[in-house]
């Protein structure tokens, strides 16, 4: 039993609650997250707090790629310098990140903001992929890169938008097969990472 699962303080085990809900930690280490929060300052408290809300209140999903931004169409979409032709589909926002780390792709991207994973409940209408056959009624997109992670939901969600898109006479690449099965993107390194983007494949 966890020293506070039946604690008096209320307001102790609602924050281990919250923690509890995160992705990735546990029971435990959502009891470790609320001990640091309860014996640090006030003031670091405060500004974890107040972060929170920035996000919140300030963060918001880009209109055009669905990707997280403060401004809507964000930074990407509104370049001028992009390849709008060219759309590279991913999980998360995260892999964005990775991408423009790479420095090798210069088109834009869309956000799925999760993979097909029908043990979990989660089927297309849970994902943003109607945002992104919305996007090709423009028939501004000439290739789609599906770049979601190598793991069974990412070839499951792979093809099923391949079979989405097809139809429409747009081409359709895969990242090469230079990344590691399992590896998720945002972990791979940028070598790597620019190699798979400069060597995808059609799909």
């Amino acid at each position: 039993m966890l020293p506070f699962e039946n604690s008096p303080v209320k307001s102790i085990s609602r924050l281990i609650d919250e923690f509890n809900k995160l992705p990735g930690i546990g029971p435990r280490s959502a009891q470790k997250l609320a001990y640091y929060i309860i014996r640090n300052s006030k003031e670091d408290a405060m500004a974890l707090s107040e972060s929170i809300i920035e996000v919140i209140n300030s963060v918001r999903f880009c209109e055009v790629c669905q990707n997280v931004t403060q401004q809507s169409p964000c930074s990407i979409c509104i370049d001028g310098m992009r390849d709008r032709s060219l759309i590279c589909a991913v999980e998360a926002p995260l892999d964005v990140v990775a991408l423009e780390r790479t420095g090798a792709f210069r088109g834009t991207y869309h956000v799925f903001h999760g993979l097909l994973s029908p043990m979990d409940g989660i089927g297309p209408d849970k994902l943003r992929i109607r945002e992104l056959l919305d996007r090709l009624k423009t028939g501004e997109a000439k290739e789609i890169v599906i770049a979601t992670n190598p793991t069974l939901e990412g070839e499951a969600t792979a093809m099923y938008v391949k079979g989405l898109i097809s139809p429409l006479g747009i081409r359709v690449t895969r990242l090469a097969r230079g990344l590691p099965s399992g590896t998720d993107l945002e972990f791979a390194d940028s070598v790597t990472l620019a190699r798979a983007v400069e060597e995808r494949q059609d799909f």
